[in-house]
């Protein structure tokens, strides 16, 4: 194993057996093995990573791509049936939430029982009971059974644990969608914190804007395979658009259904040949009513920087404001609660600003056609080369549009400054 690195995944495959009627008693198997039929798939089909110290690796993919699965490999709650998978040091996982505590067991006792596990022995886990509890926030309710405990107060007790280990490899699937947003940002910044220490950390989620918060790197795994390995803000853009594309061509094949079906309620009752021609006439390309299923619930149809006196351009001052013009169009009776997001980057990918207005709590009320303004007072960037990407997506992370590189513009400043953004300031001497 490479010196440099903590983790080493070398050609790893899994499968499963699915059973379509498996007998579930010793009885049922007996008088029925004829019934246990079942097919093997493939869940990973040959990935391989090499992770280094310290470094912060987020996996993403749509349910059953294998993420999971991947986890479960590196914790070794299961095995791989083909390849081997190496890590280096004391690992801590978050894999299922309450995973290791026993039910009727108190808080406290399943701090000593769930850190235990993590190799931690008693005078450890006395030295560090008390930072366990005053971050797990449960107070009063530590020396109640956890079967009494709510999922939210389940993950601060797991999540405080886990993090107070001292382990070289920290594992977490899915953990931080659970619990209010105060302790999530508080668990982002305690990661952060575990990171700069020099802590590997390999985080499956579903929440992009946390793995882009977190990570150094995220894995895109499709089909089992890995699809894309590179900057979070490269990968995570191309799988919102890829899930943008998944889902409007779902909404087509449904638009498609609801009009055969209209089409067959509505229309006098035919012989089944005229059904099928009336089908198949649906399904020519030269059908105005396809045309119209194809168009996207949402377009971002231009993107540009407006200078004040109303001239576009791309190229601004340091300070100077500027309007943010996004036309659109749109299908206002299938947007679902439509959310409007920008991020901003410079050349070299450090992300320099992201908002959406999810965030902001600002409702979004979209017409079949207008236009969006985003009045920035002043651009404080430093002089250099910016890329702003824009996106409409729904509640539920589809991206009805994602347009990367949507502005490319430069900054200018005759002063010459460090880093990113410029700070309004004075000097004063007294």
């Amino acid at each position: 194993m490479n010196s440099e690195n903590s983790i080493e995944v070398k050609n790893v495959k899994k499968k499963f057996k699915v059973y379509y009627d498996k007998g579930r008693s010793l009885k049922e198997r007996i008088l029925f093995r004829n019934r246990n039929h079942y097919e093997e798939r493939w869940v990973l089909n040959g990935i391989s990573i090499n992770i280094k110290k310290g470094e912060a690796v987020g996996l993403i993919g749509h349910n059953g791509c294998g993420k999971s699965t991947t986890l479960k490999l590196l914790t070794r709650i299961m095995y791989p049936d083909e390849g081997t998978i190496e890590i280096m040091g004391r690992v801590s996982s978050l894999i299922e939430l309450g995973a290791g505590f026993h039910p009727d067991m108190s808080g406290r006792e399943n701090i000593y029982t769930n850190a235990s596990i993590f190799g931690l022995n008693r005078k450890e886990i006395d030295n560090r009971i008390n930072d366990i509890i005053e971050f797990s926030e449960l107070g009063k309710y530590l020396d109640n059974p956890v079967r009494t405990y709510s999922s939210g107060m389940y993950m601060r007790l797991a999540f405080s644990v886990a993090i107070n280990v001292d382990a070289e490899v920290l594992l977490i699937d899915e953990i931080l969608a659970v619990g209010d947003a105060n302790f999530q940002s508080k668990c982002l910044n305690k990661l952060r914190e575990i990171k700069a220490k020099g802590t590997t950390i390999v985080i499956v989620s579903h929440s992009l804007n946390q793995i882009e918060q977190i990570c150094d790197r995220c894995i895109w795994i499709k089909e089992g395979l890995i699809y894309k390995d590179n900057v979070p803000s490269e990968v995570v853009y191309q799988y919102m658009d890829y899930m943008g594309e998944k889902n409007r061509n779902f909404d087509k094949t449904v638009s498609k259904k609801e009009k055969i079906q209209d089409d067959n309620t509505t229309s006098t009752p035919q012989k089944d040949t005229d059904k099928t021609t009336e089908v198949n006439t649906f399904n020519q390309p030269n059908d105005t009513s396809q045309d119209s299923s194809l168009d996207k619930i949402a377009s971002i149809i231009q993107a540009e920087l407006v200078h004040e006196d109303g001239r576009t351009g791309n190229r601004f001052k340091t300070g100077e404001k500027v309007i943010l013009q996004i036309k659109y169009s749109s299908k206002p009776e299938l947007l679902d609660e439509p959310i409007i997001g920008l991020k901003l980057y410079r050349n070299d990918n450090i992300i320099s600003y992201g908002t959406n207005t999810q965030n902001e709590r600002i409702k979004v009320d979209l017409k079949k056609e207008g236009v969006i303004n985003l009045y920035i007072d002043k651009l404080n960037l430093i002089a250099g080369e910016y890329i702003l990407d824009i996106a409409i997506r729904s509640q539920h992370m589809f991206a009805y549009d994602y347009k990367s590189h949507a502005i490319k513009f430069t900054i200018y400043n005759s002063i010459y400054e460090e880093g990113i953004i410029h700070l309004d300031h004075e000097w004063k001497f007294e």
